[in-house]
């Protein structure tokens, strides 16, 4: 009984999906119905004043001795007729899409999740977020819920692991990053699995991803990433659109406190002490930007930075000039998603307002919002980064100008990790642009 009190309830709300607005299904609908309707008044025209008079009389004489005119009244009989006719063509005109979707190959009930994505996601806001590293596919994996025009702009300029290996190899710009938001932004859970399946063996293919791998290629056979964007959007069918800050291979320079300069993103983690970064920069430093990226830019009515390291993810896309000359030119708001911890060797010391001051010295512009964690960082959990060199990000003696810019929500994902959550950074940044 349970059994089939559950089927009935799934029957009855996968039918009910269809009434979903903006599905764009229901007047299609209603103008069935109401086609329906006039023919059936046509037809009673027809055969009253027709030949048909005869047939339609004896149907009528039919229908009136089902039932005591007493119990229910005549023209209510043929309202019921009627209702029941409208349902069963209704029905019909279902099941046969669902027969003509099997023939094709298509499940009908993906094909109205499908639907039902497309239709709702592309009224969501445009979205652009800025940045690299597992934050920034994690945001993504949390905005695609709700809107289907997103785009993320990737720093290419990471030189370790992986990416560094085919960057070398090939002269082309990392591909780290770029494979972990395709797989974030991927309807397919399969997909997403392959592209970030690292190789444990193989001579030459061990410690890369199936992903790192298959932009290569694309790369290499389009002799760049630039020609290649195209075809990898079309090939990985990504909710939203994935595009590097530059095509261009480059490097990543830091100037430090003590007068040294560090170059390469891999050499930043291992400074220690009181060394402080100073400035960044990009080797070479006039680098062109895809003009699908400037394009979302300026169609953008949210841009994010973040979350993310600094100056390893954020700030390097930032250095591309045409892309920081976009966003300074935007009037959509620019928030900040503030870091929970700071990232050792990187922004030891560093406060709120460093992580402001930083961003305006790069980019020439502030962040309208400052977007900060609330919620209580478990102590076993700062224990175990303290361990690491990190400690929460502090924010002593804030101005009152900057005080204004701050926006907090409880963003801490569960666990026993500092992260930010997708879902709850999603709605919180999507709260903000409503506020807006």
């Amino acid at each position: 009984m349970g059994d089939r009190l559950g089927r009935s309830r799934r029957w009855l709300s996968s039918r009910s999906r269809w009434l979903t607005p903006g599905l764009g299904v229901k007047r299609w609908f209603v103008l069935f119905a109401v086609c329906s309707l006039v023919g059936a008044f046509a037809f009673l025209h027809l055969t009253w004043t027709g030949p048909l008079h005869f047939a339609a009389t004896r149907w009528i004489l039919y229908l009136n001795n089902l039932t005591d005119p007493q119990v229910m009244p005549l023209w209510m009989v043929g309202g019921l007729v009627t209702l029941l006719a409208l349902v069963g063509a209704v029905t019909s005109m279902v099941m046969l899409n669902r027969s003509v979707l099997r023939a094709t190959g298509n499940d009908p009930s993906a094909t109205l999740d499908t639907i039902h994505s497309v239709r709702t996601l592309a009224r969501g806001p445009r979205v652009v977020a800025v940045g690299g590293g597992t934050g920034l596919s994690k945001l993504l994996g949390g905005l695609k819920d709700y809107s289907g025009n997103l785009t993320a702009v990737v720093t290419v300029s990471d030189d370790g692991g992986s990416s560094g290996r085919l960057r070398r190899a090939l002269d082309m710009i990392a591909p780290g990053d770029l494979t972990d938001c395709y797989a974030a932004l991927s309807d397919s859970p399969v997909l997403a699995r392959l592209l970030l399946h690292r190789f444990e063996r193989g001579d030459g293919l061990e410690g890369h991803t199936f992903g790192n791998l298959l932009l290569a290629t694309l790369s290499e056979e389009q002799g760049g990433l630039q020609g290649a964007m195209q075809d990898v959007h079309e090939v990985l069918n990504v909710r939203g659109e994935v595009f590097p800050a530059t095509t261009s291979p480059t490097a990543l320079v830091a100037e430090l406190s003590d007068g040294r300069t560090v170059r390469g993103e891999s050499q930043l983690a291992a400074q220690k002490g009181d060394t402080r970064i100073v400035r960044v920069r990009l080797d070479p430093p006039d680098l062109p930007a895809l003009p699908a990226v400037l394009e979302a830019v300026r169609q953008a009515s949210l841009i994010v930075l973040g979350p993310g390291s600094l100056y390893t993810s954020i700030l390097p896309a930032l250095l591309v000039p045409e892309v920081a000359q976009a966003i300074r030119g935007s009037s959509a708001p620019l928030v900040y998603a503030a870091p929970i911890m700071t990232e050792p060797g990187e922004t030891d010391g560093m406060s709120l307002g460093d992580h402001d001051a930083a961003i305006f010295a790069h980019l020439g512009r502030r962040p309208d919002v400052l977007l900060v964690n609330s919620q209580p960082v478990p102590m076993g959990v700062l224990d175990r980064y303290a361990a690491e060199g990190a400690a929460l990000l502090g924010s002593p003696g804030l101005e009152a100008q900057l005080r204004k810019r701050i926006r907090y929500a409880p963003l801490l994902a569960p666990g026993l990790v500092a992260h930010h959550d997708p879902a709850a950074l999603a709605k919180a940044l999507l709260e903000l642009k409503r506020r807006s």
